[in-house]
């Protein structure tokens, strides 16, 4: 993880910088990184536009853009997903209902294709290809040894170009397992199934899918073994994150006006309820069988917690500009999870493959409402976080939803089942249904790299040029 050395020109600056960026609250060996405050709107502005200053994109008002996937598997129900109407005279979908009140800031994008997921003379592997190709716009090799090679992805890419401007260049989260090596699908390697971020084409970034490691990585101090020591600290003493650091949180709040305050009180309700809400999933006891294989200790065993926990770290490290890259793999394509919580006993990948059966048709447009719910809920969250300009979290931010396979029951993966949500600080347009014209999808990745302040990224994958109409 790169750390930035933030620049200072001379005092005044540099206790900006310390209020908004870095200033950590620290008592016991812990400590929290903070939001950024109107304090700092200042000095984050003339770092924007001092001459020789570090890169990064920045709304008008010199606040930071921010970029988020989110990607589900098995692809979508189409009579259910796509919009009807074009433009801003577009009515949602069944699927994106739950979209609704945000639909002014969204965008349904369609007729963007990945073509090299496609089968070619490499054969069976959708799945595998499908997460590969992802986010790198390039074909996997079909291998189940150690060559692996794909691609750089859209967000590690950005990474190398960014990351040094927040103490963590990228975050990667799952939901599913994490696997390296081994054989997943068609001679096709675990690899490509459970990562979508490749921090080269050999490399990939791998996710973690246990929430209070996140959290003790975001939040925590120093190096892991030192974290690891403040945890069983943190457990030995019964006594919460906030406990450690009240002290400094109260002469933090002298140097803060009115509107900051609020919004520190706000955030560390944020921390404590999340660390809480961690706690509480960790201490549940027997559970009934769900005849699925026990998830790794510290992973909620519910689902839909595990999800919304992830989508709150990624909220928090935004509004605490700890990173401006995330990627949450939801699950592995091909997932065959149950879902007996909405009713549904057979596995997702079966369900997929409905071959028109009303009955299991009607199951995965269920599993597909599922999955939009939660995401509609990170959504209202960065919508109700006001950041350091006034706007939200969600105007300032970019947040990508979808998938690399089309229609689960062909295995296609062209017209793919995109959404773009937030206005990326004002540079979007949204509030509408537009449709690509089969172009690669990686077209709107280069797209979005001009939005994350990186124009210098001519080509990922098998990008064609700039998809400009976003």
């Amino acid at each position: 993880m790169n750390q930035s050395p933030l620049p200072s020109r001379d005092a005044a600056l540099q206790r900006h910088l310390s209020l908004s960026r870095r200033h950590f609250l620290r008592g016991m060996g812990a400590c929290v990184a903070l939001p950024l405050f109107e304090s700092a709107l200042p000095s984050l502005v003339r770092a924007a536009t001092t001459p020789g200053a570090l890169p990064g994109a920045v709304n008008a008002n010199g606040v930071p853009v921010r970029m988020a996937v989110s990607y589900f598997p098995n692809g979508a129900h189409q009579g259910n997903w796509w919009p009807t109407g074009d433009g801003a005279a577009f009515e949602l979908g069944p699927t994106m209902q739950p979209l609704a009140g945000l639909k002014s800031s969204l965008q349904v994008i369609g007729e963007l294709n990945h073509k090299e997921a496609e089968p070619g003379n490499d054969g069976a592997g959708d799945h595998a290809r499908a997460n590969a190709t992802f986010l790198t716009g390039a074909r996997a090799r079909k291998t189940d040894s150690a060559n692996i090679e794909v691609g750089t992805s859209i967000d590690q890419v950005l990474a190398q170009r960014i990351g040094h401007l927040t103490r963590f260049s990228s975050l990667e989260l799952s939901c599913d397992a994490v696997r390296k090596s081994g054989r997943c699908d068609s001679g096709y390697s675990c690899a490509y199934l459970y990562n979508i971020s490749w921090a080269s084409a050999e490399t990939p970034a791998a996710p973690e899918p246990n929430p209070r490691q996140v959290f003790e990585r975001l939040f925590g101090q120093g190096a892991p073994s030192e974290r690891r020591h403040n945890f069983e600290e943190r457990q030995q003493t019964q006594k919460s994150l906030l406990d450690y650091v009240r002290d400094d949180t109260v002469t933090l709040k002298r140097q803060l006006g009115y509107n900051d305050h609020q919004k520190l009180e706000e955030y560390l309700t944020g921390v404590r309820d999340i660390e809480q809400r961690i706690q509480r999933a960790e201490g549940f006891g027997a559970l009934p069988d769900p005849h699925a294989d026990t998830p790794p200790d510290g992973i909620p065993a519910d689902y839909g917690v595990h999800m919304d926990i992830m989508y709150d770290l990624m909220t928090m490290a935004f509004q605490t500009d700890s990173t401006r890259i995330a990627t949450l793999l939801l699950a592995g394509d091909g997932t065959n999870r149950a879902f007996p919580q909405i009713g549904i006993p057979e596995g997702h990948h079966y369900c997929s493959h409905h071959r028109n059966n009303p009955e299991l048709m009607a199951k995965i447009a269920a599993i597909d409402l599922y999955y939009m719910q939660h995401f509609a809920r990170f959504l209202n969250k960065l919508d109700q976080t006001k950041d350091v300009d006034g706007h939200s979290l969600l105007h300032n931010s970019m947040i990508l939803y979808g998938c690399g396979n089309s229609d689960g029951n062909r295995h296609t993966h062209v017209n793919l089942p995109i959404v773009l949500a937030g206005q990326g600080g004002g540079s979007l347009k949204t509030g509408r249904y537009v449709k690509a014209g089969g172009q690669p999808m990686t077209n709107l990745f280069l797209s979005m790299a001009d939005r994350m302040g990186a124009p210098d990224v001519v080509r990922i994958g098998d990008s064609t040029g700039r998809f400009k109409d976003v």
